[in-house]
């Protein structure tokens, strides 16, 4: 029986080994033969998980009709990547990917790296900062006094502690978008709210709206839930979005649902104006798209004077276009796994409703704590403090990149947590396998695109700073420069890879 569950065809697989070239080679820079070149392209495509692990591959007469090249050379491609372990075939069932032994492969979205790697590692793979201190043990504290009464329940709270609804819906309010508590559900994180939006409003197969680039763990869920995702370039350098392309593909692919994040877009870091939210929502509107708005960075803006603009479902006031989703999880810590959705009351309905066969609810304790926060000012400190420390990780960072590498091009954002940067004409993926062999970990650009896009790019988070900030700048020259000298393409498979 085969071992492979799904298959890419040679059209695709040939865009996806075109879009990873890298830069014309130096003078005297010895070139690879063809079909190591070939070979060590799939590999990295595997590595990066754009082809999972149990992928068949395209015949090797089609694939070599493909490239325009002669099929001995996809021959001899595929019996190299067999003797390392990244390809297996059997007579009549083709060949398929797989993972050599020993060499754990990546995960397809943007995990932690474990805490016991990170005495030598300098993790640049997860845009989260440690938990804000005092104000997480304070909000411990604190929820377990306020946990006596709601231990002689059930527990079960499918919607969430009506005191947390409560004031999440008096927040919205207080900012200018009347809300109540009927409008709110608690989630498991914002992940667990988009998961639940996805599964409401979109069968498999159905399209979805995205920017391009965004956020890679949310691309990821929305390929496993089987939906077709339609890219949306986003405008030039930090301008938010381009509203004439999003028109077009609303119109002309009518998608079910949009997914954005408005406030310092993740990864590029852009804040999407007044008039941009307004007209995305009307054209969503006319649509019948439903604009799925993720604010998790929404509060975390570096400049006090800063004027925010009004929330994107202000735009919305009848509340059938606009579905929103916070969290706890960037502006105060990753740990603490409470998001919420605001949306209309018959689709809260809805989404609690379906709850009973997902998750049943979220943690009681957690919620209480985030209640306290929220209830006794604590908040606001425990973010403002989170605001401080990215704004000086941004600043020692961006010192330290202009320093060591002063060609890689990338615009400072006013917010968030996340650096998009062009790494001068180098491949994200090699940068991101090579960088493992030097002490650095660093997501690519194409895990936050769709079918291979940005392999020129790398996403730096705000999550280091000071001698950190340097050192990691100083790794990442490391890693350019052996790619440069063409020393990412082969050689040695890192034993610890980007997740």
């Amino acid at each position: 029986m085969a071992q492979w569950t799904s298959a890419i065809g040679s059209a695709q697989l040939a865009r996806l080994l075109t879009s990873q070239q890298e830069r014309p080679a130096g003078p005297g820079t010895r070139r690879p033969p063809a079909y190591r070149a070939l070979a060590d392209g799939i590999r990295l495509l595997v590595l990066e998980g754009r082809v999972p692990v149990a992928t068949r591959l395209p015949a090797e007469r089609e694939l070599a009709q493909a490239l325009s090249v002669s099929r001995t050379t996809v021959a001899a491609a595929y019996e190299a990547l067999r003797g390392e372990g990244y390809l297996e075939s059997r007579r009549g069932a083709g060949s398929w990917t797989a993972g050599p032994a020993g060499n754990p492969l990546p995960a397809r979205g943007l995990e932690p790296l474990p805490p016991e790697a990170l005495g030598s590692m300098i993790d640049l793979g997860t845009a989260a900062l440690p938990a804000p201190e005092p104000w997480l043990t304070r909000a411990v504290r604190g929820a377990l006094e306020e946990l006596p009464p709601y231990a002689h329940t059930h527990g079960d709270y499918p919607a969430g502690l009506p005191a947390l609804r409560t004031m999440i819906a008096e927040r919205y309010t207080a900012q200018g978008v009347p809300t109540m508590p009927e409008q709110i559900m608690v989630t498991t994180g914002a992940m667990g709210a988009i998961d639940a939006i996805c599964h409401l409003f979109a069968g498999h197969g159905e399209r979805v709206a995205v920017e391009s680039p965004s956020y890679a763990n949310i691309l990821q869920l929305m390929r496993e839930a089987g939906l077709r995702l339609v890219p949306v370039a986003m405008a030039d350098r930090l301008a938010g979005w381009d509203l004439d392309r999003w028109r077009q593909v609303l119109r002309d692919a009518a998608p079910r649902l949009a997914y954005v994040v408005a406030d310092f877009h993740n990864p590029t870091g852009a804040l999407a104006d007044e008039e941009q939210r307004r007209s995305l929502v009307d054209a969503a509107r006319s649509a019948g798209t439903v604009l799925v708005v993720d604010e998790t960075m929404t509060e975390l803006y570096f400049d006090r004077d800063l004027t925010m603009p009004r929330r994107v479902c202000a735009f919305d006031p009848a509340g059938s276009t606009v579905v929103t989703v916070g969290s706890a999880s960037k502006a105060f810590w990753a740990g603490m796994r409470i998001g919420w959705v605001r949306a209309a009351p018959d689709v809260i309905r809805s989404l609690v409703a379906a709850r009973a066969y997902a998750d049943l609810g979220t943690p009681v304790l957690e919620q209480l704590a985030v209640n306290w926060l929220l209830n006794t000012g604590g908040w606001e400190e425990a973010v403002e403090l989170r605001r401080g420390q990215a704004r000086e990780n941004r600043d020692a960072l961006v010192t330290a990149l202009r320093r060591e590498l002063p060609e890689w091009e990338f615009d400072v954002p006013e917010g968030g947590l996340t650096l998009w940067v062009k790494a001068g004409g180098l491949s994200g993926s090699r940068l991101a396998a090579v960088g493992e062999r030097v002490g650095v970990r660093v997501p690519s650009g194409p895990r936050f695109g769709v079918d291979g896009a940005f392999e020129g790019y790398v996403r730096l988070p705000f999550t280091v700073g000071g001698a950190v900030a340097d050192e990691a700048a100083v790794r990442l020259a490391a890693a350019a420069r052996l790619v440069t000298d063409g020393q990412g393409a082969g050689g040695d498979v890192p034993r610890t890879l980007i997740a």
